[in-house]
């Protein structure tokens, strides 16, 4: 269903309005921090192209862009997972109808420090990790070192997607440092030698190192086939069908030359 909404998505707003004429306004979107670069990025260029539009963006979390999207305080919500049925409801019983849109594929790539030895990790291992059961590197091939869990907070899709894939709904250790951003788990890896984190691809440097899950390397190819185990659609939500700046802006965003140039740039997958 969601590779539906995905390529569905994609083919109508190619056939709207693409290449029309933007309508002078203001847009606001706000949600997901692992689609915020490439929204700001992509906004940048579109703004350039179309001065008379201002466009406003915010991080915070997927759930709290699709809660402003259920609440009437943005046009745009960015989020890094699906919409949950709560959240459809939500926002049905607030006169509001969701319409998603697929604008990249991304996985969300376990990381730790580059001196870190440990290169490859089983999901049963993460697993094992990010709810407490396996506390030294040790366990797993590494340094005889505790192992420091970094991990995002429970408002973030990139949290909710791991929750789903690698702790089967199960709750991440109380030990465990929460961030409040994609930049903040980065940060917080990147600054210590034994933490372990996850991050979507388009937040990898050489400032920390990307681990294979099951053998299994994140890039554009597993991350399109489905073959890599944490693989995921990034989303743009609108409220209805889209219509002015709005429609044009997920046009710019899913036209191959334009905004999916830029997703590539971010270091996410597009969607061709």
């Amino acid at each position: 269903m969601k590779r539906f909404f995905l390529a569905a998505g994609t083919l109508i707003l190619a056939v709207c309005l693409a290449g029309g004429t933007a309508f002078a306004g203001m847009l606001q979107v706000n949600g997901s921090t692992t689609v915020l670069p490439v929204a700001q990025k992509v906004a940048e260029a579109y703004m350039k192209e179309f001065p008379d539009v201002k466009i406003s963006i915010s991080g915070g979390g997927s759930g709290n862009g699709i809660k402003a999207l259920v609440d009437g305080t943005t046009d745009i919500a960015m989020s890094s997972r699906f919409i949950k049925d709560k959240e459809v409801k939500m926002a049905v019983d607030n006169g509001r109808y969701p319409v998603p849109f697929g604008i990249a594929y991304d996985c969300i790539v376990p990381v730790v420090h580059p001196s870190n030895t440990v290169a490859n990790l089983t999901a049963e291992q993460l697993k094992g990790i990010y709810m407490g059961a396996i506390r030294n590197w040790s366990e797993v091939g590494g340094p005889d070192k505790s192992i420091v869990v970094v991990s995002r907070d429970t408002s973030s899709g990139t949290y909710e997607v791991w929750e789903e894939k690698i702790l089967n709904k199960e709750k991440v250790t109380p030990a465990a440092l929460l961030q409040a951003s994609s930049g903040a788990v980065h940060q917080a890896v990147a600054g210590n030698k034994y933490a372990v984190g996850y991050l979507g691809v388009g937040y990898l440097s050489g400032q920390v190192k990307a681990i294979t899950v099951n053998g299994v390397t994140g890039n554009a190819d597993t991350a399109r086939t489905g073959l890599y185990p944490v693989s995921r659609v990034l989303y743009m939500f609108t409220n209805n069908w889209p219509a002015g700046d709005a429609l044009n802006f997920l046009n710019y965003m899913m036209n191959p030359a334009k905004g999916q140039k830029l997703v590539l740039e971010e270091g996410f997958v597009p969607l061709y």
